[in-house]
């Protein structure tokens, strides 16, 4: 169950966003201790950050969907799509098990946005909570302008998310698909490789696609009915 507060902002955590569908790759270390801080274990806060479609997201909800499991009470707020709202709804989430915070640059440079985020971090860290940020850049870099904020997010644990190797990208493919339920040959994982590149982003999309067609003409991901799906799409 998702905290209710969630709930009235309409907030879902995707369905595939767990770690069971995460190829860690060379963010092994980051994908340990974001599993850890789901169960209540140490470091108290975390900062990860990379590149676009890198896996920030999909961490902080597998944080989140896994702390729930565990019985926990938790928030995922992409702030994105929350800035525009005010800061106060951030009141009453200190006393919160988890709370993750995406996409961190949102708000960064908002007076009273980043007052409210210090408060919240001041009562998680009192009260024994647990609070993971997602960002483009590490705390020092990230756009946050209130020092006290900014340190405090310093001094937490900063993971750098690596972009994933050839090998680790195919990995990474089949790994989604037998999660959804399917196989993906390693021929047809290079080609999707060669024709879209390493981009996770719009490789698992694309396999989203993929899969529906599949299951629409009962038919398996050979390189010859990926490229026909993938011709009737240009």
């Amino acid at each position: 169950m998702q905290d209710m507060r969630q709930l009235a902002l309409d907030i879902r955590l995707a369905d595939h966003a767990v770690f069971d569908s995460f190829h860690a790759g060379s963010n092994a270390l980051a994908v340990a201790t974001l599993r850890g801080m789901a169960t209540g274990e140490r470091p108290p806060a975390a900062w990860i950050w990379g590149l676009h479609a890198a896996g920030k997201s999909h961490l902080l909800q597998a944080t989140v969907a896994l702390a729930h499991a565990a019985g926990a009470s938790t928030a995922w707020l992409p702030l994105a799509d929350l800035v525009r709202m005010p800061a106060t709804l951030l009141d009453g989430m200190g006393g919160l098990h988890l709370v993750a915070l995406d996409d961190i640059a949102a708000v960064a440079g908002n007076p009273t946005w980043e007052r409210a985020l210090l408060r919240l971090y001041e009562q998680l860290m009192a009260g024994g909570g647990r609070l993971l940020v997602a960002g483009g850049a590490p705390p020092a870099a990230s756009g946050i302008e209130l020092p006290d904020l900014r340190s405090r997010f310093s001094a937490g644990a900063v993971f750098r998310l690596e972009p994933l190797a050839e090998a680790d990208c195919r990995q990474a493919l089949q790994r989604r698909a037998q999660w959804r339920g399917f196989s993906l040959p390693d021929d047809t994982a290079d080609y999707l490789l060669a024709r879209v590149g390493r981009d996770t982003g719009s490789l698992f999309r694309l396999l989203d696609r993929l899969d529906r067609a599949a299951l629409a003409a009962q038919r398996r991901l050979t390189i010859p009915f990926v490229r026909s799906v993938l011709e009737a799409g240009e």
